[in-house]
C-alpha cells in the first residue's frame, strides 16, 4: 500500500473561484496579470488557481 505524505493540491477554475467569492472572472484575470494571484495553465486554454490563493485576495477592512 502506498502512503502519501503530501496531499494532492486542489485547484479550481476561474468560474468556480468567481462563484465562490463573488469576484468577477475579469477581476481574477486582472489579478493574475498584475501578479497578485498565482495561476497555473495546462494547455493553451485551461487556467486553474488554488482556492487558498484566491482567499488571500480578500482582506478585512480595518475599523476604527
Amino acid at each position: 500500500m502506498t502512503t502519501y505524505t503530501n496531499p494532492r493540491p486542489i485547484y479550481e477554475s476561474l468560474t468556480q473561484a468567481s462563484e465562490r467569492t463573488g469576484l468577477s472572472v475579469s477581476t481574477l484575470r486582472r489579478r493574475i496579470a498584475d501578479g497578485s494571484l498565482e495561476a497555473f495553465r495546462n494547455g493553451p486554454r485551461l487556467i486553474r488557481v488554488r482556492p487558498a490563493d484566491v482567499d488571500r485576495l480578500m482582506r478585512p477592512i480595518p475599523t476604527g
